[in-house]
């Protein structure tokens, strides 16, 4: 028999009927044919969704709000503390009056003025606890302006501050009043007249430009699949591009939540090394603060408060507790954890209603076995304050900070405690005071064009005639900035 020229396709004839790889269909040679024979199998259509809901947005729509605004920067002005207080001061050995003479660690500005009382504090010794009354300040102090970074004093109970043949340093020092005589004039300096005008501690953050892109042939469109399209956001039907351009979404507007958590403002050095990088779209010369923006986590490491080993002790909590006494003492905060230090809250708190070997006390939970067996606490008190336990998705997924093989989380990230309610502030653009909640995002938006989360087709295909292209891309922008407030009441739990 004579062989057909040219040869379509994988059928060549033959003189007799019989099944041969070259005149049938073959589903075990590849090539596009996916089934391992030649009967039909059995299909599940709907694809099996093993990592339950892959989103991890949600943490900033719980804890803060989302605002406008016209600028390239953001800034805002923050209280500073009420009374006068130094950390790390010295005392000298004795002589000269160096036995009462305060040294202030370089940098500080020196409001002490004559007659104000203080308590002197050694955290090395208690026994040095000393109270005295300011006799000099240096040099040319005058108020805020400064001066020398010194001043002297004179106990109320003993010769000199400092006794010892060594000098004091870490010394903590706090002005508690003052103490004048009859017929005084008041404390002066000079014929300027001594005072002490608030100091306010100025924040700023800058948005960055977030975007992405999806991308599908206009034949592609038009092609069925056998995967049934099923995602979180919704989306349903056999066309996979669908599936494609629903995950881009998803994913974009996680970004959006990740980028305000992660942000980090390039130095001077690495600023100017971006912008000289060739395709990246920064302008060149770019300088410190000017790339980059500042995340939750580089704002608590900058400011906040940093709890480094936590072990599930009561004790290590505690510690926690009084160092937000010395803060704003703000009563309501919210713990978002992964789940190896949420774990170890609920093993901390079962531990406190158990009692003998093994027993339970049922009286804190109304006497109720179910309610005290429920271990999962989701909130708790300890001392004046509240605390409301949630897991962090963020922290224990896998291809975020969710850890790794050995289900260890990532990049020493165990969780942050986030202060509830509101806090008063300056806004330099309003130029008054305003309430805001202690994180919030900020997006750019005016008359002409909302930022916030735009998308937008071009190309020919899906609706968009834009273009000669045989495509439908689907764009993704958005323009924020995170605004972390009161960041000395936010801590940050690392392994």
């Amino acid at each position: 028999m004579g062989v057909l020229s040219p040869q379509y396709g994988s059928l060549i004839p033959s003189q007799t009927t019989q099944t041969l790889v070259s005149n049938y269909l073959n589903f075990n040679s590849g090539g596009g044919n996916d089934f391992a024979q030649q009967y039909l199998p059995e299909i599940y259509e709907a694809e099996v969704e093993r990592y339950g809901n892959r989103t991890l947005g949600g943490f900033l729509r719980m804890v803060g709000a989302e605002m406008p605004m016209m600028s390239d920067q953001v800034v805002w002005s923050e209280q500073n503390r009420l009374h006068i207080g130094y950390d790390n001061a010295g005392c000298t050995a004795v002589g000269a009056n160096a036995g009462n003479r305060i040294s202030l660690p370089a940098g500080v500005v020196n409001t002490v003025f004559v007659n104000m009382t203080v308590v002197i504090m050694d955290p090395a010794n208690p026994a040095l606890t000393v109270k005295a009354i300011v006799t000099a300040t240096g040099a040319a102090a005058s108020g805020n302006a400064g001066g020398a970074q010194n001043f002297d004093v004179l106990p109320y109970t003993r010769v000199n501050v400092n006794a010892t043949a060594v000098a004091l340093t870490g010394l903590k020092v706090f002005v508690y009043g003052s103490e004048f005589g009859k017929g005084s004039t008041g404390p002066t300096t000079g014929t300027s007249g001594q005072s002490i005008q608030p100091q306010l501690s100025t924040f700023s953050n800058k948005p960055i430009i977030i975007r992405d892109r999806y991308a599908v042939s206009g034949s592609d469109t038009a092609q069925i699949g056998w995967v049934e399209v099923a995602t979180e956001d919704g989306t349903s039907g056999y066309l996979w591009y669908l599936k494609a351009e629903g995950e881009t979404r998803m994913r974009f507007e996680d970004y959006l939540e990740m980028a305000m958590i992660e942000g980090e403002l390039a130095n001077a050095v690495q600023a100017g090394t971006i912008s000289a990088t060739a395709g990246l779209s920064f302008l060149a010369g770019a300088t410190a603060g000017q790339i980059g923006t500042e995340g939750l986590f580089a704002a608590i490491n900058n400011g906040g408060n940093v709890l480094s080993g936590y072990a599930g002790s009561l004790q290590d909590f505690d510690a926690v507790l009084e160092n937000l006494d010395s803060q704003g003492a703000i009563e309501e905060n919210m713990l978002f954890l992964d789940r190896k230090t949420e774990l170890l809250f609920d093993n901390m708190l079962a531990q406190q209603n158990s009692y003998g070997a093994g027993g339970t006390s049922y009286g804190v939970f109304e006497n109720s076995e179910d309610m005290a067996l429920n271990l999962g606490f989701s909130g708790f008190r300890r001392g004046s304050y509240d605390f409301y336990k949630t897991s962090w998705k963020y922290l224990n997924d896998a291809s975020t900070r969710g850890g790794s093989t050995n289900f260890v989380s990532g990049d020493n990230i165990d969780g942050v405690l986030v202060p509830a309610g509101t806090s008063t502030v300056y806004d330099q653009l309003l130029g008054t005071n305003i309430r805001r909640p202690f994180l919030h995002v900020r997006y750019r938006a005016s008359q002409a064009d909302d930022r916030r989360m735009k998308s937008w087709l071009t190309g020919s295909v899906g609706g968009a005639q834009t273009s000669n292209l045989d495509a439908m891309e689907v764009n993704f922008l958005s323009e924020r900035c995170l605004c972390t407030q009161a960041r000395n009441n936010f801590v940050l739990f690392t392994a």
